[in-house]
């Protein structure tokens, strides 16, 4: 018998959100590392960050945003989680997106 995994827990103090994945709890760390992997793909975040808040992001932007600062991802494909964005629909991404922006605004 197999243990099934552990869900992650994020913790807000550190800037840490999550999304459900594959039916999962993932904790969205968006640590320096994440951020400038994100950053290299999708440009500067001050950016990013004006998209979002005048409802211009992208779901392609998001999901390699949230793919970056995935803590875990040993098990999933970027399809994986932008499947997962799409399916909770975007009001149940906001909020873990609205703490990843958070920050990357005001850092830790």
């Amino acid at each position: 018998m197999t243990t099934p995994p552990v869900e992650a827990s994020a913790n807000p103090a550190r800037g840490e959100a999550a999304i459900i994945v594959k039916g999962r709890k993932r904790r969205l760390r968006p640590t320096f590392a994440a951020l400038v992997a994100a950053e290299e793909e999708l440009g500067p975040l001050f950016a990013l960050v004006e998209r979002a808040g005048s409802g211009r992001l992208k779901l392609t932007e998001m999901t390699a945003l949230f793919w970056h600062c995935l803590a875990d991802r040993a098990d999933l494909t970027r399809e994986d989680v932008g499947e997962a964005i799409a399916g909770q629909g975007l009001a149940a991404s906001a909020p873990p997106l609205r703490a990843v922006l958070q920050q990357v605004l005001q850092g830790a």
